[in-house]
């Protein structure tokens, strides 16, 4: 006999997904939106750290790609509005079988994608399909990382996949097969990068085709996801100019409540101050990653707002084991020692941020008060190289992105400059390197092709212990460089748990490992600030950072 899911959302662990920010009011365009309950008027601009990567949510891992995806597509379920239940979308309701590996959802009639083709369960099984399915340059690290984090490998059978079948049974009918159970299946389905697009227009567009380049990464050749992205959701693709603007507007077909502007623009301004600048001149009506030592000014201006994001990150330093001495724990351990992430947390977070000692945060279940933990200490650093025969001095290579800011890393050169002075205190010689975030920064870490060191973080999609070090530690990569089989079966067995209090000792158990292990050092969980111009109304901040515009009304702006 199933059970339906949304009685027993305890036992399998809550989802949480990444949504994104909603800026204001623009260019004031009193226009009728036409084929909705409500009028929409106004042209909202929002501004993000950069451009997209590209606007296909299976090709993407960075929030700025997933931001304006997510106004366009949606997936089978999401998450409740500034919270982490997980809740009905494309799919009214579902069951899953008693094992856990066949789920049946039963989908929403009525509903067409952009281009007016129908939503159907044969629709769901071809992006299933689709992801399943990729090869050669799309197996990449960089073009599939959500896939391959949550449902393993391809159907090649390279790599044993999550993902066995899914079966249309009839118009609103669709079932997933898997091949083992997952207490954080469901919840991964509300990510972004599961959302479904119109199988046509990803055949018309050649949504699958790219290149890898050995450097920088994944590449799509494609149109489809720079200029025919199209989803089932309240905003859809009107124009894209690199550097400038992405413009969506309303969907008046769209099955739910229509959205209440009429248009959406995304611009990239990469630099901090100049974001603020803009919102403060009405260039823009909203931003995200506001840099703590601007919070005081925005707070005390009556004409702009500043709001907070629940805390649900980690930004760590990351340690690629391939390239050597990182692959001697003692010099791992060594560069733990030689961050000084007091002093990075007190010098640049203005108080929003807590020294992370693991890889989760402490709100998730799993989190280990007992994990080992690593003090500043350059002599003790210096006696580990020694040890090591690296030094001192050690010779290092330290990567870390330009043109953006994070939620866990405001400014990301800043916090570099302060772990390099520390490291080369700490028995280090150490080499700087830097990339554009995109499209370089972010493929070169993926693909294991950022020096020993590097600088980069997560914010949560969902609420479990998977989505952190599940993500980071469950399979070998190539951004970290190590292969431990005991610590993937740790996390495999975990994540498979269906009893809730063993897997919170399994999670708490794989923490301990993890930081024995060290194959990376956290070093912050953050509270990130949006900012907005005091017109912007109905705005609700998420944990995973990516919230629906389509909710955002402008008063006045």
């Amino acid at each position: 006999m199933g059970r339906k899911f949304l009685t027993v959302l305890a036992v399998l662990a809550a989802a949480m997904l990444v949504m994104v920010v909603p800026a204001c009011g623009g260019d004031d365009d009193d226009d009728d939106g036409g084929g909705g309950e409500a009028e929409a008027s106004g042209t909202l601009v929002f501004a993000g750290a950069a451009d997209p990567v590209v606007l296909d949510g299976a090709l993407v891992s960075d929030g700025e790609s997933l931001r304006p995806i997510d106004q366009m597509f949606e997936g089978l379920v999401t998450l409740s509005l500034g919270g982490t239940d997980i809740e009905p979308a494309l799919a009214t309701s579902w069951e899953a079988s008693e094992d856990g590996t066949a789920w049946t959802f039963e989908l929403r009639e009525d509903v067409t994608f952009h281009d007016g083709e129908p939503f159907n369960a044969e629709a769901v099984c071809f992006n299933f399909d689709r992801w399943y399915n990729f090869t050669g340059p799309f197996q990449s690290e960089s073009a599939t990382y959500y896939w391959q984090t949550v449902f393993g490998g391809f159907a090649d059978g390279e790599t044993p996949s999550l993902y066995e079948s899914c079966e249309a049974t009839d118009e609103s009918t669709v079932t997933i097969n898997l091949t083992k159970s997952s207490a954080s299946f469901l919840g991964a389905l509300a990510l972004t990068n599961f959302t479904i697009a119109s199988p046509k227009a990803l055949q018309e567009f050649g949504a699958d085709e790219g290149t890898v380049d050995e450097e920088t990464g994944f590449q799509p050749t494609g149109t489809y996801g720079t200029q025919h992205p199209t989803g089932t959701g309240p905003f859809k693709f009107k124009s894209w100019t690199r550097g400038d603007r992405l413009v969506l507007e309303r969907n008046d077909d769209y099955w739910g409540d229509k959205a209440k502007i009429q248009e959406l623009i995304f611009r990239p301004i990469s630099d901090n101050a100049a974001r603020l600048q803009a919102l403060q001149a009405g260039e823009i009506h909203g931003y995200d990653l506001v840099e703590p030592q601007d919070m005081e000014t925005i707070s005390n201006d009556e004409n702009l707002q500043l709001l907070d994001r629940p805390a649900f990150n980690v930004a760590y330093v990351g340690i690629n084991q391939a390239k050597e001495p990182m692959d001697d724990l003692r010099v791992r351990q060594a560069v733990a020692h030689g961050l000084n992430r007091q002093q990075v947390a007190d010098s640049f977070y203005a108080g929003r941020g807590e020294v992370a000692k693991e890889f989760m945060p402490p709100e998730l279940f799993g989190y280990a008060d007992d994990v080992t933990e690593y003090e500043f200490d350059p002599e003790r650093s210096k006696e580990l190289l020694a040890e090591a025969g690296c030094g001192p001095p050690c010779p290092i290579e330290f990567w870390y992105p330009t043109d953006v800011s994070r939620p866990y890393m405001p400014d990301p050169k800043r916090n570099f400059e302060a772990f390099a002075a520390s490291l080369n205190e700490s028995g280090f010689q150490v080499t700087a390197r830097s990339a554009p975030w995109s499209p370089d920064y972010l493929g070169r870490a993926q693909e294991g092709n950022a020096g020993h060191l590097h600088l980069l973080g997560w914010t949560g999609d969902y609420a479990d212990p998977d989505n952190f070090i599940g993500v980071f530690f469950q399979t070998e990569t190539g951004q970290f460089g190590f292969k431990n089989q005991e610590l993937f079966t740790a996390l495999d067995e975990a994540e498979a748990e269906t009893d809730q209090d063993a897997r919170v000792a399994a999670y708490e158990e794989a923490n301990r490992m993890i930081m024995d292990f060290l194959p990376a050092v956290p070093y912050i969980h953050t509270k990130p600030a949006l900012a907005f111009n005091a017109c912007i109304k109905g705005y609700t901040p998420s944990p995973v950072s990516l919230e629906p515009f389509s909710i955002v009304s402008m008063e006045g702006c």
